[in-house]
């Protein structure tokens, strides 16, 4: 008898808020383990809300967010770290008085099953970093700010990375780094939440897509549907 394996992300009639606004309307998704999924929508459809409310970020939240099989809609976003979430949010949230390697080195291994990327193995994926380790964080490059938000993560032991417009604003070789990096971490069985503008970046990277509009899920598809789906995704996103 085979063994159902439980999707790292399960999230069933999610509501949120932030204060008065009603934000959410019953989203529904499920991330497999070791999958890459993309969230599409124009600005303002509840893709970043979306990835706020699972780590616990907005006000008010109900329904049901399980990360491999435990609830955590009610936990603090501290616990939900420890069940070996990583979020990258847009901001990227570098600290400009550290060098690009105590900026590494800050966070805590939070995962109590992995141990997270060795300094070593980070700076083999981003050898960007290796050459920069000792500059302030400030003067990195955007692209190098954004591949030391990720690589962050890494070093805690998370095995579900929420990424949050990642490709935003970079030169064309950075973009191109970041997905071979995401196609890298997919291969060592790492499953990635994406959401993103950039949908050429996006395309050839995702095992699956959600759609948002209006804080609801509006198309589910798999990349193989990908090609028929297009005249939808013109008039949803205007790609």
């Amino acid at each position: 008898m085979s063994s159902v394996k439980i999707p790292a992300l399960e999230i069933s009639h999610l509501q949120a808020w932030y204060d008065e606004s009603h934000i959410l309307h019953d989203v529904n998704l499920v991330v497999n383990q070791g999958e890459v999924v993309t969230l599409l929508g124009r600005n303002g459809a509840g893709r970043t809300t979306t990835m706020r409310a699972i780590m616990g970020l907005t006000g008010t939240r109900k329904g049901s967010i399980k990360i491999n099989g435990v609830e955590a809609i009610h936990l603090p976003t501290y616990k939900v770290a420890h069940l070996g979430v990583g979020y990258c949010p847009e901001e990227r949230g570098i600290f400009s008085s550290l060098s690009a390697e105590e900026n590494l080195m800050l966070p805590p291994v939070v995962s109590s099953s992995n141990a997270g990327m060795s300094v070593e193995e980070i700076y083999a994926m981003f050898p960007n970093l290796a050459e920069r380790k000792n500059s302030q964080g400030t003067r990195l490059s955007g692209g190098e700010q954004q591949m030391l938000a990720v690589a962050r993560i890494l070093r805690t032991g998370a095995r579900l990375l929420l990424l949050d417009e990642i490709s935003e604003g970079l030169a064309p070789v950075i973009v191109q780094a970041l997905a071979r990096m995401i196609t890298t971490l997919k291969a060592k069985g790492y499953t990635i939440v994406m959401v993103e503008q950039n949908f050429r970046f996006a395309a050839p990277l995702a095992d699956r897509f959600y759609v948002m509009e209006h804080g609801q899920i509006v198309e589910a598809f798999a990349a193989a549907e990908l090609n028929e789906k297009m005249p939808v995704l013109n008039e949803l996103l205007g790609v």
